[in-house]
């Protein structure tokens, strides 16, 4: 299975090989407008993720965390100079290994696909979604093999 977020449609799907089977608004980081880069930049990231942490409850309800930052994102980083060499590589390793990437780079981190409300973007960058959308949802966490955002 897999999930395509569209950001400019405030659009989760969930695809189960071509077909659909699930659909449903969210809200995003609160500039939602271009890929996250930074750690407090209220955006949320684009490109291809993992669930790398499943959260039964937390602050935002149930939460899937995603593997932000990925290998793309590190390595666009890193060539802007905005981490080092040693973050590029753990970052790399994690994704290589499906693990959580280290979530306290300058890059920002712990992003994570939750409950609160898809009414208006208000997140720090996560995706949120509607407690009955993550009813359909959370049950479907361990068929998920990939999460793409869209711009």
């Amino acid at each position: 299975m897999m999930i395509r977020i569209e950001k400019s449609l405030r659009r989760l799907t969930v695809y189960d090989g071509g077909q659909e089977v699930l659909r449903c608004p969210v809200a995003l980081g609160a500039q939602p407008v271009g890929p996250k880069q930074r750690e407090g930049d209220g955006r949320t990231p684009e490109g291809r993720y993992f669930i790398c942490l499943i959260k039964e409850a937390g602050k935002y309800g149930r939460s899937l965390g995603l593997s932000y930052p990925g290998t793309a994102d590190a390595q666009l980083a890193f060539d802007e100079g905005r981490i080092d060499k040693r973050t590029l590589n753990n970052i790399r390793l994690a994704s290589e290994e499906r693990r959580r990437p280290p979530w306290g780079s300058p890059m920002g981190g712990e992003i994570c696909i939750h409950e609160g409300g898809a009414q208006s973007d208000w997140t720090q960058g996560c995706i949120a979604l509607e407690s009955a959308d993550m009813d359909r949802l959370f049950p479907l966490r361990d068929q998920i093999d990939e999460v793409h955002i869209l711009p």
